[in-house]
């Protein structure tokens, strides 16, 4: 598919989502200056950079890069912004060893291999390779915000964490713009999902899936009225409304 597809779509004011090959990215602007939320795999950071430039934007003017959790296609980016522009990147501190490389709760072929005879997930895993899935993508400089950090960045947004999907995974409301950047804690599809719509990743996906579920809970208690997923589209409505009906 070519680049010119993935452009950013703006859902919110200042607030625009980039629906990747397989993953999503955030970007929220204030004047020539933005932060970003997560970066797609590897490979997509040529449709990382022209999403950026689309918008008129210097990718040097990034003022962070926040990461929803420490999978590759959410971190795939970030390096070349932390070495080629001295971006800072934060993350949880639960998911702080994983972006410097010392932990990993990627999915691996033992979690993948009973599925492995659905086309669906075959497709998803060849392109998961090829987009650099299973590459080392290290982040050294990668750092642990705090809310005094996120409140500067453009956009203020605010950290919530759910854990479950990773051990660290967080989610970034946006109060001002009411609206959620949900990382993998709530997605509406996925190249391997069979529906549309609100919903959880495959168990397979998610380090604990019980905290997976639970931490979907802490979500409702946000004034949102449209949904930045990791995967699949944006979701416009009440949150509580939207999370009622998953299937757990």
């Amino acid at each position: 598919m070519h680049r010119r597809s993935f452009t950013p779509v703006e859902h919110a004011p200042g607030l625009y989502l980039v629906e990747g090959p397989a993953s999503n990215w955030v970007i929220a602007r204030d004047g020539q200056d933005f932060t970003l939320v997560d970066s797609g795999y590897p490979a997509d950071l040529p449709i990382l950079l022209d999403s950026i430039a689309y918008l008129g934007l210097d990718p040097a003017r990034a003022a962070a890069i926040l990461i929803t959790h420490g999978h590759t296609d959410h971190t795939g980016g970030a390096r070349h912004f932390s070495t080629q522009y001295g971006t800072p990147v934060y993350c949880s501190a639960g998911e702080y060893k994983t972006l410097l490389g010392e932990e990993k709760f990627q999915v691996d072929v033992r979690k993948a291999l009973p599925y492995l005879w659905r086309p669906k997930v075959i497709r998803w895993a060849i392109h998961a390779t090829r987009a650099g899935g299973t590459i080392t993508n290290d982040i050294p400089a990668a750092a642990i915000f705090d809310s005094a950090v996120l409140e500067k960045l453009p956009g203020a947004p605010q950290a919530v964490e759910t854990p479950g999907h990773t051990p660290g995974h967080c989610v970034f409301y946006f109060q001002e713009a009411r609206a959620l950047a949900s990382g993998d804690a709530l997605v509406s599809g996925h190249m391997i999902s069979q529906n549309s719509g609100p919903q959880m990743l495959h168990p397979m996906f998610h380090h604990e899936l019980d905290k997976a579920v639970d931490s979907l809970e802490l979500l409702p208690s946000l004034d949102v009225n449209v949904v930045l997923p990791g995967h699949g589209p944006a979701i416009r409505g009440n949150l509580a409304d939207l999370i009622r009906n998953i299937s757990r």
